[in-house]
């Protein structure tokens, strides 16, 4: 397990202490008021040699040590039936007893904007059922838990403004007015997943057939590569069926799939999302453009992404438009859940 750590408020009794949580498609993140951690979402289990019990393990060790089994059970972003929700449970309490979180703590987790009725039922079950949160839990939209670390405070529950979540699974949009929640719009055709995607067949194209990455090789390119200020050509070796080794040069397969996503993310919002706003909220339209459009999601990452879609969605709505994120977008969903659970307590109190 890999794990971040941030200062934090400090807790002086378990019953005081506020917990926020991101369960992600790829990567789970934990904020509690003494550090930070995040794993990878997924789940292995294994016989033990000498009692012969079931094991579990789970995020980077059951990713590295059993890639022929382990189990990402949300991938589509949430747990879509019994046996996925009943791994991410197993997960959950696995990686909860890991940071120890204590039972009596107060917990808000971020919920992504899809129209999944049951995915989103399974998902308040595995926080709910838990032995974390005895305190309360309560679930807030993934893109707004994600815009409070964009504004000072809490001001973001308070404020009318549009929120856009770049995430693996889904690209989402809505408006919020004062934490509620308006016209809601997701998409599973523009999203961070199938960037990876285009990434492979862009990597044979670029190579004329010699190379055949994987999805897992071309999101790490996109990571470590993806660049609108300073990209930078790169190489890689891959080993020959047969023997022998082959370096290979990236010059414009990562950029141009991320470029296009970029172009897609715009078209969706400036002829999709926003016309619907509109249409349905128009005084919010209004007063929402004239406001700073959050980004959030692991895509928001990519360097100088945040001011293309702030140049090419001005010019699809020929206006003036500002676009920002958090500093860490692919963490701020967890922050902004721990922002409102540290609030939370204190009405609890």
């Amino acid at each position: 397990m890999s794990s971040d750590s941030q200062t934090g408020s400090d807790a002086d009794t378990p019953s005081d202490y506020p917990v926020g949580v991101k369960l992600g498609s790829t990567r789970t993140v934990v904020k509690t008021p003494d550090d930070l951690e995040r794993t990878l979402t997924c789940l292995a289990t294994y016989e033990d040699a000498l009692t012969g019990e079931e094991k579990v393990l789970y995020g980077e060790e059951a990713a590295v040590e059993y890639p022929d089994r382990v189990q990402y059970m949300l991938r589509s972003g949430l747990p879509e039936d019994d046996e996925n929700a009943d791994a991410a449970a197993t997960f959950f309490e696995a990686f909860m007893d890991a940071t120890d979180v204590p039972p009596e703590s107060g917990l808000v987790y971020a919920v992504p904007t899809i129209d999944n009725d049951e995915g989103v039922a399974n998902l308040e079950a595995v926080v709910e059922s838990s032995p974390v949160g005895e305190t309360f839990v309560r679930a807030y939209p993934e893109s707004l838990c994600g815009s409070v670390p964009c504004f000072d405070g809490l001001d973001a529950l308070d404020s009318i403004f549009v929120a856009i979540n770049l995430g693996s699974t889904n690209l989402e949009a809505c408006a919020y007015r004062r934490g509620e929640q308006l016209a809601p719009y997701a998409t599973g055709g523009v999203t961070g997943n199938e960037v990876d995607r285009t990434i492979v067949s862009y990597v044979e194209e670029e190579t004329q057939g010699r190379v055949k990455v994987d999805i897992t090789t071309a999101r790490e390119y996109k990571e470590q590569h993806a660049d609108f200020e300073d990209y930078e050509a790169f190489t890689d070796v891959v080993q020959q069926p047969g023997g022998g080794s082959h370096e290979f040069t990236i010059e414009d397969s990562v950029m141009d799939a991320v470029d296009e996503y970029v172009d897609s993310v715009v078209d969706q919002i400036a002829n999709e999302f926003l016309p619907e706003l509109a249409n349905n909220y128009m005084k919010v339209y209004k007063l929402a453009l004239d406001e700073q459009i959050v980004l959030t999601g692991g895509m928001a990452c990519i360097p100088g992404l945040v001011e293309e879609v702030e140049e090419r969605l001005g010019e699809e709505l020929q206006r003036d438009v500002e676009v920002t994120t958090a500093d860490s977008p692919e963490l701020a969903a967890a922050n902004g859940a721990h922002r409102i659970a540290e609030q939370l307590m204190v009405h609890h109190d």
